[in-house]
């Protein structure tokens, strides 16, 4: 298997090339989970992998609970199904809590804080309430607790993580949250042997072909664990040694071989770069600090036939989308077009009649 093969086996493995799914429950539970702290990029991500999907039936699975957002795996929000939350957080939430463990101390909040937050704020939501922010923070300031930015964003992870809190629907422009054992019914229990092996497989299968390490970074498991998981799945993986780095993959038959779209406008965070340790197989050496100073790749990239050849910014004028493409090579009038075919998709995506697509 050739590099350029490993990066166009992701866009089909992802479903950003061929998608068959329709619903975002289904392409989320498939992924295992989709980084989402950057919410509206995050929507835009999930509707790339699904066939004929707009930001209203996006918005709307959310509002419907389809899909939750909480903290789980690295200390960051993710979009993940209903069917998994409680043993995906049995599975991660403790080493999440360990890398938040020095910020809680600077912010004096212990075991006996944490419970009595748990104990206002269950009273506060219970009867299925969804409360947002502002509604939360007055809560726990009845309480006596103090809920300055830094610290109330810690508490209320620290309520994900323990289960007691997941996302409502959005009133308005505003978050909720809402208790989890509310919005989510009860599903059967998990050990922690098969959640390793569910997420293991979930991820090689969605995200392959990868590494182990990729799967370490991605789950925030240990390298134990994530040996162990592979361990239990590996006879039902395919690999391929490129450089002396194994790769393992699914194989899979899509009931689509269409080529689909050369181009992609991927939003910041998207799982075809975030979820991989290494990223080099998507962008060259020579253009990783033009994509994002920090090394990371956090920001809008244009991605032609599995590469990143570009990162792009948006802005909203009346019922128009305005793209601004920053390209690392010059366009050639097919990869033009193919961006343009990416760009008419994401106006549709918003609702919007048309875009302006401007290369820098």
């Amino acid at each position: 298997m050739h590099e350029f093969n490993l990066i166009l086996s992701r866009l089909q493995n992802q479903h950003l090339a061929s998608p068959i799914f329709t619903s975002a429950a289904d392409i989320v539970e498939y992924m295992g989970a989709v980084q989402a702290q950057d919410y509206a990029g995050a929507k835009w991500a999930i509707a790339q992998r699904l066939r004929g999907a707009d930001d209203t039936l996006i918005e709307q699975a959310f509002t419907n609970g389809d899909i939750i957002r909480t903290h789980v795996m690295r200390p960051t929000w993710h979009f993940v199904s209903p069917n998994d939350i409680r043993w995906l957080l049995m599975l991660t939430a403790v080493r999440v809590q360990a890398i938040a463990a020095t910020q809680h101390k600077q912010f004096q909040l212990d075991n006996v804080v944490f419970s009595k937050c748990e104990k206002a704020i269950s009273q506060a939501l219970q009867g299925g309430k969804q409360l947002m922010r502002n509604e939360i923070a007055d809560a726990l300031e009845q309480a006596g607790i103090a809920t300055n930015e830094q610290r109330f964003i810690h508490i209320m992870m620290q309520m994900e993580l323990i289960g007691l809190v997941c996302s409502g629907g959005r009133q308005g422009k505003q978050f909720t949250y809402a208790l989890l054992d509310e919005r989510v019914p009860q599903s059967k229990t998990v050990s922690r042997g098969e959640a390793l092996e569910i997420i293991t497989k979930r991820y090689f299968t969605a995200h392959g072909p990868a590494t182990l390490q990729d799967l370490t970074w991605w789950s925030g498991l240990t390298v134990n664990d994530a040996k162990a998981g592979l361990e239990m799945v590996k006879h039902n993986l395919k690999s391929e040694i490129i450089d002396g780095t194994t790769y393992w993959f699914a194989e899979q038959g899509f009931g689509s071989k269409s080529k689909g779209p050369a181009a992609f406008l991927l939003p910041n965070y998207d799982e075809f770069i975030v979820s991989y340790k290494n990223r080099s197989a998507a962008i060259h050496s020579e253009d990783i600090d033009k994509a994002d100073p920090r090394g990371t790749i956090f920001n809008n990239t244009v991605v032609i036939n599995g590469r990143i050849i570009g990162i792009w910014k948006r802005s909203l004028r009346k019922d128009t989308v305005i793209l601004e493409i920053y390209p690392f090579v010059t366009l050639s009038k097919t990869n033009y077009d193919a961006i343009t075919s990416a760009a008419k998709r994401y106006a549709w995506f918003l609702g919007l009649k048309d875009h302006i697509l401007i290369v820098k």
